[in-house]
């Protein structure tokens, strides 16, 4: 008796360590990535950049605190960061299924007077087909002089076939 039970105990390991490794090597592969520059968020403070899970891609908040004077110049950096993470995990603009972007904001009427940069920007990045979007306002960000912080995520190729059947709504009379 002694020893059916522990064949069947070893029995029992053997298939659990079996399905196990089986689990693992259907899953699907995680790297975590930061592009030149960006190998300090990750290192001191404890946050990954951009985490490429199979064919998608995470893009962690990045700051519209670069070079520039005015809000529309500090987002235009901030978007050629997006692009530069993107490109670390080999995604492209045209890859990015949505973004969230958080917008330094007192009230209704400034966070609309906020987001008109970001609207500039986003039209000249994403010709011609949009990705999904929600605009945040906050009081305050990590980065402290910055206007906006954004995300994204993309899923690498989803840009080559992408389409909008979506029709324009007849001008109002």
């Amino acid at each position: 008796m002694r020893t059916c039970l522990l064949m069947l105990g070893l029995l029992g390991a053997a298939c659990a360590a079996t399905a196990s490794a089986q689990d693992t090597a259907d899953a699907p592969t995680r790297e975590h990535l930061a592009p030149a520059g960006w190998e300090d968020s990750y290192h001191d403070l404890h946050y990954t950049p951009v985490v490429k899970i199979g064919n998608r891609v995470i893009v962690s908040g990045i700051p519209a605190s670069g070079p520039g004077k005015t809000d529309e110049e500090k987002i235009r950096w901030m978007f050629a960061q997006l692009e530069a993470h993107l490109e670390k995990a080999g995604a492209t603009l045209e890859d990015v299924v949505e973004i969230t972007s958080f917008h330094v904001a007192t009230d209704h009427a400034d966070f609309r007077k906020k987001v008109e940069p970001m609207l500039k920007v986003h039209h000249e990045v994403f010709r011609d087909h949009y990705p999904a979007w929600t605009a945040v306002g906050t009081t305050a960000l990590f980065s402290k002089d910055a206007p906006v912080e954004m995300r994204a995520e993309a899923i690498i190729g989803s840009g080559k076939a992408a389409k909008a059947d979506i029709p324009k709504p007849a001008p109002a009379k």
